[in-house]
C-alpha cells in the first residue's frame, strides 16, 4: 500500500509540473488570446547585410555577362555572334561542348537562381518592414515575463525563463516586431486599455500582476462612446440655441460646440490635423 501511494503521489506531482525553458516561453506566447505576446526580433542589420551580399553576387554576374558580350562583339567569330543572337544556337553549341556557349549557359543558369533569391529576399524584407512594433505596454509585459521580473539595479536579469542569447532578444526594443495586426491607437482607446477591468494574473516574479481582457471589447466601447458624443454634439447645439435669444450667447455656444467637436475628433479618432481642421470648418 505505501508503495502504491508513493507512486500515485509522484505521478500527480509529475502531471502538475510546469514547462521549462522554450516550452514555457512558447506556452506563455500562445496563452494570450489576442496574440499580443508574439513579439520577435526582425534583425534589420543582418537583413540589410544579407541583401548587400546577394546584391554583390548579382553585380559580379552582371560584370561577367558584360565581359562575355564584349568578347563576342570584338571576336569577329560568326559562330559566337550567331549564338549571341539566337537562343537555340547557343543551347546547341553548349551541348556540343563549345567553351564560350557553355560558359554563357552556366552564367545564365546562375543568374536565374541568384536573381530569384534576391527578389524573394527583397519582397520578404519589404513585407517585414511593414510590420508594426509592439505596443509599449505589451512589450513591458513580455520583458517582465522573459526576464523573471524587472531588471536589477545593475541591469542583470533576475530569473530569465530561457538562457543563452535568447534571454536578451527583447533588449533591442527598436528591432522587434509584433505579428499581431495593430489595434486602434487613438487616445480614447489607449486610455480605455489602461483602465479596462480584466482577469488579473500573477507574473513569474510573484510580485507584478498582468491584467488580461478581451481586446474586442475596446472597439465596442469606443464605438458606443462615439455614438453618444455624436448625438450630443448634433442635438445639443440645436436644442440649446432654441432657449437663447442673445446674439452674443449664440456666438459663444457656436464656439464652444466647435471646440468640443474638434476635441472629440482629435481624442476619439485617428484623424490627422488636416482632417480635424476640415471637419471643424465644415
Amino acid at each position: 500500500m505505501p508503495e502504491n501511494e508513493d507512486v500515485e503521489k509522484h505521478a500527480g506531482q509529475t502531471s502538475e509540473q510546469k514547462p521549462l525553458g522554450f516550452a514555457a516561453l512558447s506556452s506563455l506566447m500562445a496563452s494570450d488570446g489576442d496574440q499580443e505576446l508574439l513579439i520577435f526580433r526582425k534583425f534589420d542589420e543582418l537583413s540589410a547585410r544579407n541583401l548587400l551580399y546577394m546584391q554583390c553576387e548579382l553585380l559580379s554576374i552582371e560584370e561577367r555577362l558584360k565581359r562575355c558580350d564584349r568578347k563576342v562583339s570584338s571576336s569577329g567569330n560568326m559562330d559566337l555572334e550567331e549564338a549571341a543572337e539566337t537562343w537555340e544556337v547557343m543551347v546547341e553549341q553548349a551541348k556540343d561542348g563549345r567553351a564560350e556557349a557553355k560558359e554563357m549557359m552556366e552564367l545564365i543558369q546562375e543568374l536565374r537562381v541568384k536573381i530569384k533569391e534576391y527578389h524573394e529576399a527583397l519582397d520578404m524584407e519589404s513585407r517585414i518592414a511593414r510590420l508594426h512594433p509592439p505596443d509599449r505596454r505589451v512589450l513591458r509585459v513580455a520583458q517582465n515575463e522573459l526576464w523573471g521580473g524587472p531588471l536589477d539595479g545593475d541591469g542583470r536579469k533576475r530569473n530569465p525563463i530561457v538562457g543563452g542569447k535568447t534571454k536578451d532578444y527583447l533588449d533591442t526594443e527598436n528591432d522587434v516586431v509584433s505579428l499581431r495586426t495593430p489595434v486602434e491607437t487613438d487616445p480614447l482607446s489607449r486610455m480605455l486599455r489602461a483602465i479596462w477591468p480584466g482577469k488579473e494574473e500573477v507574473s513569474r516574479d510573484g510580485l507584478s500582476h498582468i491584467t488580461r481582457f478581451n481586446e474586442r471589447s475596446i472597439p465596442i466601447a469606443v464605438a458606443l462612446i462615439n455614438i453618444v458624443v455624436a448625438i450630443i454634439l448634433l442635438v445639443g447645439p440645436i436644442t440649446s440655441m432654441s432657449f437663447v435669444n442673445s446674439r452674443t450667447s449664440i456666438l459663444g455656444m457656436i464656439c464652444a460646440f466647435t471646440v468640443a467637436f474638434a476635441l472629440s475628433v482629435g481624442l476619439m479618432t485617428n484623424a490627422k490635423r488636416a482632417e480635424i481642421f476640415a471637419g471643424s470648418a465644415a
